[in-house]
Protein backbone atom coordinates (compact mmCIF):
# COMPACT_ATOMS: atom_id res chain seq x y z
CA UNK A 1 0.00 0.00 0.00
CA UNK A 2 1.44 3.34 -1.00
CA UNK A 3 1.76 6.37 1.22
CA UNK A 4 0.07 8.46 -1.48
CA UNK A 5 -2.95 6.14 -1.52
CA UNK A 6 -3.34 6.58 2.23
CA UNK A 7 -2.99 10.35 1.93
CA UNK A 8 -5.61 10.39 -0.82
CA UNK A 9 -7.99 8.41 1.38
CA UNK A 10 -7.36 10.77 4.29
CA UNK A 11 -8.11 13.81 2.12
CA UNK A 12 -11.26 12.20 0.74
CA UNK A 13 -12.53 11.44 4.25
CA UNK A 14 -11.63 14.93 5.46
CA UNK A 15 -13.55 16.40 2.51
CA UNK A 16 -16.56 14.33 3.53
CA UNK A 17 -16.24 15.58 7.10
CA UNK A 18 -15.84 19.17 5.90
CA UNK A 19 -18.98 18.80 3.82
CA UNK A 20 -20.84 17.43 6.83
CA UNK A 21 -19.72 20.30 9.04
CA UNK A 22 -20.65 22.98 6.51
CA UNK A 23 -24.07 21.39 6.04
CA UNK A 24 -24.52 21.41 9.80
CA UNK A 25 -23.62 25.11 9.86
CA UNK A 26 -26.61 25.75 7.61
CA UNK A 27 -28.98 23.43 9.47
CA UNK A 28 -28.37 24.48 13.08
CA UNK A 29 -29.95 27.96 12.83
CA UNK A 30 -33.09 26.37 11.35
CA UNK A 31 -33.19 23.83 14.15
CA UNK A 32 -32.72 26.54 16.76
CA UNK A 33 -35.54 28.56 15.25
CA UNK A 34 -37.85 25.53 15.22
CA UNK A 35 -37.18 24.65 18.87
CA UNK A 36 -39.67 25.87 21.45
CA UNK A 37 -37.45 25.27 24.49
CA UNK A 38 -35.07 28.15 25.24
CA UNK A 39 -32.56 25.65 26.61
CA UNK A 40 -32.66 23.68 23.36
CA UNK A 41 -32.35 26.88 21.30
CA UNK A 42 -29.25 27.77 23.33
CA UNK A 43 -27.81 24.28 22.89
CA UNK A 44 -28.14 24.61 19.12
CA UNK A 45 -26.51 28.07 19.23
CA UNK A 46 -23.63 26.69 21.29
CA UNK A 47 -23.19 23.81 18.88
CA UNK A 48 -23.19 26.28 16.00
CA UNK A 49 -20.19 28.06 17.54
CA UNK A 50 -18.42 24.74 18.08
CA UNK A 51 -19.09 23.74 14.49
CA UNK A 52 -17.59 26.99 13.21
CA UNK A 53 -14.44 26.09 15.14
CA UNK A 54 -14.40 22.60 13.66
CA UNK A 55 -14.68 24.03 10.15
CA UNK A 56 -11.75 26.36 10.84
CA UNK A 57 -9.62 23.49 12.15
CA UNK A 58 -10.44 21.40 9.09
CA UNK A 59 -9.46 24.30 6.83
CA UNK A 60 -6.11 24.49 8.64
CA UNK A 61 -5.59 20.77 8.10
CA UNK A 62 -6.33 21.14 4.39
CA UNK A 63 -3.76 23.93 4.19
CA UNK A 64 -1.13 21.73 5.82
CA UNK A 65 -1.96 18.90 3.43
CA UNK A 66 -1.93 21.27 0.41
CA UNK A 67 -5.44 20.09 -0.43
CA UNK A 68 -8.81 21.67 -1.11
CA UNK A 69 -11.72 21.15 1.30
CA UNK A 70 -14.38 20.99 -1.41
CA UNK A 71 -15.12 18.31 -3.92
CA UNK A 72 -17.06 15.86 -1.81
CA UNK A 73 -20.65 15.92 -0.56
CA UNK A 74 -21.46 14.06 2.63
CA UNK A 75 -24.62 12.30 1.60
CA UNK A 76 -25.12 10.79 5.06
CA UNK A 77 -25.33 14.20 6.73
CA UNK A 78 -27.43 15.49 3.86
CA UNK A 79 -29.93 12.70 4.49
CA UNK A 80 -30.00 13.25 8.24
CA UNK A 81 -30.63 16.96 7.74
CA UNK A 82 -33.41 16.23 5.27
CA UNK A 83 -35.02 14.00 7.91
CA UNK A 84 -34.80 16.84 10.44
CA UNK A 85 -36.36 19.27 7.96
CA UNK A 86 -39.23 16.84 7.41
CA UNK A 87 -39.80 16.70 11.17
CA UNK A 88 -39.77 20.50 11.39
CA UNK A 89 -42.46 20.70 8.74
CA UNK A 90 -44.41 17.76 10.13
CA UNK A 91 -46.90 19.70 12.22
CA UNK A 92 -45.83 18.19 15.54
CA UNK A 93 -46.77 19.89 18.81
CA UNK A 94 -43.88 22.08 20.08
CA UNK A 95 -42.79 19.69 22.85
CA UNK A 96 -42.83 16.72 20.48
CA UNK A 97 -40.88 18.68 17.89
CA UNK A 98 -38.26 19.50 20.51
CA UNK A 99 -37.83 15.79 21.23
CA UNK A 100 -37.58 15.09 17.48
CA UNK A 101 -34.96 17.82 17.09
CA UNK A 102 -32.87 16.31 19.88
CA UNK A 103 -33.13 12.90 18.22
CA UNK A 104 -32.06 14.38 14.88
CA UNK A 105 -29.16 16.22 16.47
CA UNK A 106 -27.98 13.03 18.17
CA UNK A 107 -27.94 11.18 14.86
CA UNK A 108 -25.83 13.90 13.28
CA UNK A 109 -23.52 14.06 16.30
CA UNK A 110 -22.94 10.31 16.27
CA UNK A 111 -22.06 10.48 12.60
CA UNK A 112 -19.57 13.26 13.38
CA UNK A 113 -18.04 11.20 16.17
CA UNK A 114 -17.65 8.24 13.83
CA UNK A 115 -16.09 10.47 11.17
CA UNK A 116 -13.52 11.99 13.50
CA UNK A 117 -12.84 8.61 15.09
CA UNK A 118 -11.97 7.20 11.69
Amino acid sequence: MSEQALKDLLIEELQDTYSAETQILEALPKMAEAASSQQLKQAFQTHLQETRGQVQRLEQIFQKLNAQPGGNTCEATQGLIEEAEELIGGGHPPEVLDVALVMSAQKVEHYEIASYGS
